[in-house]
């Protein structure tokens, strides 16, 4: 094939490194997709997409479309000399790292977190920004002393943590700016060792989990954002938030934002768009009116409404698997609670300090609904696609009960075994027949277990 028929495309990732990939004309997102699994060396991005910049904004790209319906014209006069940037970036945000089953997809969600908890505008929530930079200095640093050694040891008063550590990291790395101006770079040099230096023995892994969780309750932390006008002619001053649990509306005033609505999915009846009109109706016992609000674009409007979709279809898929693993962690915490009442106190301090963030848990399996069938005719044409972006497009949410859990299912058996026993997801899980059995009994066993310290944990 000619190089005037190729593309060279760069893709962005969130570490902020860069891989290059050269596709076809007519390629489509599949192409640039299976690229950068390659070249990563996993299986599947799970939580990540790829997006393009557009109207300023970071836009998922549908991968059954052709790379020229988001370039336009410039894919077109392209060559390889010029490369066409896109980026991966979490598209679906988590509760627990245990849910993400590479540790490289891990790793790069975790890289993108820490950058949007330095963009954070969630000033209520200083105290969280603290243990943020705690966790991600263990994570980064690892234990404080260790890094440190006996340096200073004949100094004096400069061995006191508060001086002895001080200029190892800076503030800019880990807190957002109008948290360093409102506190000042002493304070945060002089506080943040004292709690980082008390994560001392988490492994780094772990201390990744730790950061993943606590930047889960940031309230501007795993969102993404879309700007929207409240009327066609008027700037963009309304924000829709897609969340972990629903959607955000906020109302940006003087560079803060402020927020509107707060949806979870159970509180929306459907998003309607037409054109770059885009509707928010809530379920009639919320008494609200039709939200209406006015996106760039009409592609805008559609890919914003396909982002929404998915999310919470993620939500459904997950939600049983993010169940299961609260309870297994509320279980070890029942295990400590129990121990308190038969063991001395100050060696189970000790434990708790070392042990809290220890679990039996690996990564689990997440089953994600996932379309990969598209068309392979090189002359497809795309001139109805204007047409039908301007076609009224309606999706209803609907939040079912999730249904009980029966450890005999071996569908549901196979992430658990996953969880429980570190099997490794980065590749095929391969085990033999017989280990089911097993595995079967051990959950049985881990219910009755849990059922066990309940009924002696009411009894104290």
């Amino acid at each position: 094939m000619r190089t005037t028929q190729k593309r060279h495309v760069c893709v962005l990732i969130p570490n902020k490194q860069h891989l290059d990939c050269t596709v076809r004309v007519r390629a489509r997102g599949h192409e640039v997709l299976n690229s950068v699994l390659k070249q990563l060396g996993v299986s599947e991005l799970q939580v990540l997409g790829l997006a393009v910049l557009r109207d300023n904004e970071y836009v998922f790209l549908d991968l059954e479309q052709k790379l020229s319906k988001y370039f336009g014209k410039r894919w077109s006069r392209g060559s390889l000399a010029v490369p066409f940037i896109l980026f991966l970036r979490v598209q679906y945000y988590v509760e627990s790292g245990r849910l993400l089953m590479s540790s490289k997809v891990q790793q790069l969600y975790y890289a993108e977190l820490r950058q949007k908890v330095l963009l954070s505008q969630s000033f209520h929530q200083e105290a969280l920004f603290f243990q943020l930079a705690a966790s991600a200095l263990q994570a980064e640093v690892g234990d404080l002393e260790q890094r440190e050694g006996n340096d200073g040891e004949e100094e004096g008063e400069e061995t006191r943590p508060e001086r002895k550590h001080r200029h190892y990291f800076l503030p800019e790395d880990y807190f957002p700016s109008w948290l360093i101006k409102r506190r000042g770079r002493d304070f945060l040099l002089q506080h943040c060792p004292v709690l980082h230096s008390e994560l001392r023995g988490v492994s780094r892994s772990q201390a990744v989990l730790q950061f993943i969780k606590e930047a889960s309750c940031l309230q501007d932390g795993p969102v993404t954002f879309y700007r929207m006008r409240q009327e066609k002619k008027e700037r963009c001053s309304i924000l829709l938030g897609v969340a972990l649990k629903g959607v955000h509306i906020s109302q940006e005033v003087e560079g803060k934002h402020c927020q509107l609505y707060d949806f979870s999915w159970t509180d929306i009846d459907r998003f309607t768009f037409q054109g770059s009109k885009f509707e928010i109706a809530a379920v009639g016992s919320l008494c609200l009116p039709k939200l209406v609000y006015y996106t760039p674009s009409a592609l805008h409007s559609k890919h914003v409404l396909r982002h929404l979709s998915d999310n919470h279809r993620f939500h459904i898929n997950t939600r049983d698997a993010v169940g299961y693993i609260q309870q297994l962690e509320d279980m070890q915490a029942c295990q400590f609670y129990k121990e308190a009442y038969i063991c001395d106190t100050t060696r189970l301090a000790h434990r708790l300090q070392n042990n809290s963030l220890t679990s039996s848990m690996s990564d689990c399996s997440v089953a994600i609904e996932t379309t990969t069938a598209w068309s392979k005719e090189e002359e497809e044409e795309d001139d109805d696609e204007e047409e039908e972006d301007d076609k009224v497009s309606e999706v209803e949410l609907c939040v079912d009960e999730p249904e009980e859990f029966f450890v005999d299912n071996p569908a549901e058996v196979l992430w658990l075994a996953e969880l429980l026993h570190g099997a490794s997801v980065d590749g095929p899980l391969v085990l033999p027949s017989s280990y089911w059995a097993a595995v079967t009994m051990e959950m049985k066993q881990v219910s009755t277990l849990q059922t066990s310290l309940i009924e002696n944990l009411q009894h104290i």
